[in-house]
């Protein structure tokens, strides 16, 4: 028979309805879905190769929730690094220092649990405060020996499994120089917040006295930008800087006011963690007039009625824009300006 995703598949929605029922499930609405969509897989696709792929991802992703929300109250950062970077070089020091100060600021670390930075970023940590999101591959990614023993260990099949962990539960992203897998990671997380994929956050690219990531900033300087292939704005979506405790206070300072956004409909709810006053958002008005859809506007306001599915956050004030989903750069600017006040 045919599937569909309305109650119209007769005893098949009597089975689902039963077995979520004895199971006890949370959100059946959600369940049935992908029960629906495994069963149709089924239906439609005899090549193996696919069904395990589907499976797969699934219980991978089904383990990253498992593991992570016990911690969803903390903050966390991910780092990335190479991992072959020594631990004898200066950059490495600097990664043990950071993460070490990233706990004192309460803030956990999620880094790709091998050795170099990696390691680095564990070790500064300490395992109590880590995650390592690992993947199989025939070189350089055992567990690294601060986090081996440790549950808080993940260790995924497929790279785009591993990718929407190391964002989907980051606050932050700190970038030390690295190789192909580096720069792969920054330039998605770059392409997500500049796309309104990824929420913004904020993106610290932590230089070495060589100047990594300087000459990176040259590369999309005079190769991207003035092709005009980025613009201008895109430079407000990350931080480069040699100091660590720069790059501690640029975060921190994120999330000063700033809790956190949702879109409603096509509304944009930024949730502060204290009210502005009128004059305040009149002047963001002015300032930020080029981020508003056409006749648009900014107002305070309290949580709205399609909100009631995030009680915890209820009672939050809201600065409530008419985005053009489009200057995604002038958004993280207008999140640093809302963090003056």
């Amino acid at each position: 028979m045919s599937l569909s995703f309305d109650r119209s598949n007769g005893e098949i929605d009597e089975y689902i309805d039963l077995m979520m029922s004895k199971a006890g499930v949370h959100h059946p609405r959600l369940i049935r879905e992908m029960i629906l969509t495994a069963l149709k897989s089924g239906q439609e696709n005899n090549y193996m190769a696919d069904q395990k792929l589907m499976r797969t991802t699934m219980k991978e992703m089904r383990y990253t929730n498992k593991i992570f929300a016990p911690y969803r109250h903390r903050k966390k950062v991910t780092v990335f690094g190479s991992a072959r970077t020594g631990r004898d070089e200066p950059i490495y020091q600097t990664c043990v220092e950071f993460c070490r100060q990233l706990v004192e600021h309460n803030y956990m670390v999620i880094t790709g649990g091998g050795p170099g930075i990696m390691l680095a970023g564990n070790e500064g940590a300490g395992a109590e405060n880590s995650f390592a999101v690992n993947i199989h591959l025939p070189f350089e990614q055992e567990t690294n020996p601060v986090m081996s023993e440790d549950d808080k260990v993940i260790t995924y099949r497929y790279f785009f499994n591993r990718k929407v962990a190391f964002l989907k539960e980051a606050h932050a992203v700190a970038l030390f120089p690295g190789g192909f897998g580096t720069l792969d990671e920054a330039m998605e997380v770059i392409t997500l917040m500049q796309t309104g994929k990824n929420p913004p956050i904020p993106l610290v690219l932590i230089d070495d006295e060589g100047g990594y990531w300087d000459e990176w900033f040259k590369f999309l300087r005079d190769s991207l930008f003035k092709r005009g292939l980025i613009s201008g704005e895109d430079f407000g979506l990350f931080t480069i800087t040699r100091d660590y405790r720069e790059a501690i206070d640029v975060i921190d300072e994120f999330y000063r006011n700033y809790h956190s956004l949702r879109y409603v409909g096509k509304k944009l709810v930024i949730r502060l963690n204290k009210q502005l006053s009128q004059e305040q958002c009149d002047i963001l008005i002015s300032e930020f007039s080029e981020i508003l859809a056409p006749d648009g506007t900014m107002a305070l306001n309290e949580a709205l009625p399609e909100e009631h599915d995030q009680p915890d956050l209820h009672k939050l004030p809201r600065l409530i824009i008419d985005f053009n989903q489009r200057s995604f750069g002038l958004l993280s600017a207008l999140i640093r300006r809302i963090n003056v006040y």
